[in-house]
């Protein structure tokens, strides 16, 4: 299966640097333009996608949405498990607020949140409900349009990276992940839109997979520093 990730539309919380989690916010004045440009990209590829899946949280429902018409696909499906994490009370928080009052924030992945969950949590749901979609479009493409959170637990999980050390990767609208998974295991990752901070903080290199996905089922950083257990290619 290749699935194609992307990140929802921009809101006015995302612009007022605020935690939205499991809440919403209207689209920002500028939300169309990054979507635009992504759209641009997915049409110039000529990948035929044949399912869009969001979750269930409206800026990524209407993102979908706006999708579908574009690339003429009648309707979207959408799942809980690909929500963002749920940060419970902490909703509508200054995110500097939450910075300097919750020392355990996006520093351990399994740090629950007061009346929400962990990262890991939140991880184990969406990857378990991307193997499921493997097994049902072996040989389908689908763009999966969901969270900055969701986003890097995936790239983690599928990459091998420890998590705890990425929870704050850069992860921007124009975000175009390429995952190509087989069975539980990703062979082939490249990024296609504007690159996140995976890459641009050197951390991978794209395309990136692994050269025997068999006996090599994660990588560990170190294996991605020194290319033992991964072959990467620079962009050209």
């Amino acid at each position: 299966m290749r699935v194609l990730v992307v990140r929802h539309y921009k809101t006015t919380s995302n612009e007022a640097n605020q935690i939205l989690g499991w809440g919403d916010a209207p689209p920002a004045e500028s939300w169309q333009e990054d979507l635009n440009k992504v759209d641009e990209i997915l049409l110039r590829s000529h990948i035929t996608i044949h399912h869009i899946y969001t979750s269930t949280l409206p800026r990524a429902v209407n993102t979908g949405i706006f999708y579908a018409d574009s690339l003429g696909i009648k309707n979207i499906e959408t799942a809980p498990a690909l929500r963002e994490v749920n940060y419970g009370d902490l909703y509508n928080k200054d995110k500097k607020w939450v910075e300097k009052n919750i020392p355990e924030h996006k520093k351990n992945p399994d740090f629950v949140y007061p009346d929400g969950e962990s990262f890991r949590q939140m991880q184990d749901r969406s990857v378990a409900l991307v193997e499921s979609l493997s097994e049902q479009h072996q040989d389908e493409s689908l763009l999966v349009v969901v969270h900055a959170g969701v986003i890097r637990g995936l790239i983690c999980h599928f990459l091998g990276l420890d998590y705890a050390k990425n929870l704050k990767r850069r992860i921007g609208h124009q975000y175009i992940g390429d995952f190509t998974i087989d069975g539980k295991l990703c062979v082939r990752y490249d990024e296609l839109g504007k690159p996140s901070g995976f890459i641009r903080d050197g951390i991978i290199e794209v395309p990136f997979y692994f050269s025997n996905p068999e006996q090599s089922p994660r990588a560990s950083e170190s294996d991605v520093a020194k290319g033992s257990a991964v072959h990467a290619k620079p962009q050209t």
